[in-house]
């Protein structure tokens, strides 16, 4: 049977969310409904709120940052069943595309099609959307049995929804993408929740200095609880104040976790010759970053781009639970705000303004 749950709905581009119920469908074949202890608020989740990442069709329900319990799986599903605490992956790879067969899963042609299907309905009969596939503002929804992935026992389910974008984001960026080593120095630019993840994995990989650096300078007691060495305030005197910390050099990688053609270009500017920047955070097609063709020879920096960490959830994420669960990886120390559904405008605003770390809704007791 259909089942009811309550849910933010965002009729249109720049809407504020209204609480409504909703209907879900039975899950499918290959389908899985899952009933979520929690959901993070991702800075993507505002993004497609404004336009600035594209939502393909309206009304949706927003949130792809989830975890929870499996209430219920459709024909054929397998590995999976009711009870089962598992994280969201917003991303399922289909597994045959030409860049899942590179090993590209984090590039999956397909892994957004679900986005353009509807997945579950207003009280009336209207046609709702899940944005980037899962849905994840309500209390419960329906999504691809490619899109859960087991959670390992001794991880707290509510904390754990952060694992399925800031953390495996972060710690990805850091592991996959750049490849830290021990040693090497490391700056990272913006201190929200997937920059705060990326801080704790690069001092789990060894950075070291590694900076942190951010607008606010109420964050530089959270960056050094978390492993930073030093705090820098993103600045006019940024550049100068990072290169101090290496020599005069500027650090091994830099890492750009905000969004903006702007930290792009700070984050370069920070990075000495033959160094790495990584560009983790999402930013509008129409901020445009440039640089001159003698820098880009003379430099011989590398600049790449960081789509979901490079990872592979079904691989990296029961190995980044296992650093959660011995306390390496302290998921806690990222959530600032735990809100309601009724809280997400009040979340959208902190991240306008480039405060607190993660919010997260939680759901139930």
């Amino acid at each position: 049977m259909p089942t009811t749950v309550k849910a933010a709905v965002f009729d249109g581009q720049n809407a504020d969310p209204r609480i409504s119920e909703i209907v879900l469908p039975d899950p499918g074949p290959g389908q899985v409904r899952v009933r979520l202890a929690a959901a993070g608020v991702c800075h993507s989740d505002l993004s497609l709120s404004d336009g600035t990442l594209p939502q393909q069709k309206w009304p949706a329900v927003l949130g792809h940052e989830g975890a929870g319990t499996v209430e219920a799986v459709g024909e054929g599903v397998q590995g999976l069943s009711p009870g089962q605490r598992v994280v969201l992956n917003w991303e399922p790879a289909c597994r045959e595309c030409w860049h899942c067969r590179q090993d590209e899963p984090h590039l999956c042609e397909h892994a957004l099609d679900g986005a353009a299907r509807p997945y579950a309905e207003l009280p009336d009969g209207t046609a709702l959307h899940p944005g980037l596939n899962i849905g994840a503002f309500a209390e419960a929804t329906v999504v691809p049995a490619n899109a859960v992935v087991p959670l390992p026992d001794g991880v707290d389910p509510a904390v754990a929804a952060v694992l399925g974008c800031a953390v495996l984001t972060g710690w990805g960026a850091v592991n996959n993408s750049a490849q830290v080593r021990p040693g090497q120095s490391a700056a990272v630019l913006g201190l929200g929740g997937v920059g705060l993840s990326v801080l704790q994995s690069a001092r789990l990989a060894g950075a070291d200095p590694l900076v942190a650096v951010d607008v606010s300078a109420d964050k530089e007691e959270l960056a050094r609880s978390l492993g930073a060495t030093d705090f820098v305030l993103a600045d006019d005197g940024l550049t100068k104040n990072v290169r101090g910390l290496t020599e005069g050099r500027g650090v091994d990688h830099a890492f750009e976790v905000v969004g903006s053609a702007k930290v792009v270009r700070s984050a370069w500017n920070a990075t000495r010759r033959g160094g790495t920047v990584t560009v983790v955070g999402v930013g509008s097609v129409q901020d445009e970053v440039s640089f001159n063709a003698l820098e880009l020879f003379h430099q011989a920096r590398t600049l790449r781009g960081c789509v979901y960490g490079s990872s592979d959830p079904e691989r990296d994420i029961p190995a980044v639970a296992e650093l959660v669960r011995s306390g390496e990886l302290r998921l806690n120390t990222m959530i600032t705000d735990e809100i309601d559904l009724e809280g997400l405008p009040g979340a959208f605003e902190r991240m306008r303004r480039g405060q607190g770390g993660r919010s997260l809704v939680r759901f139930g007791a």
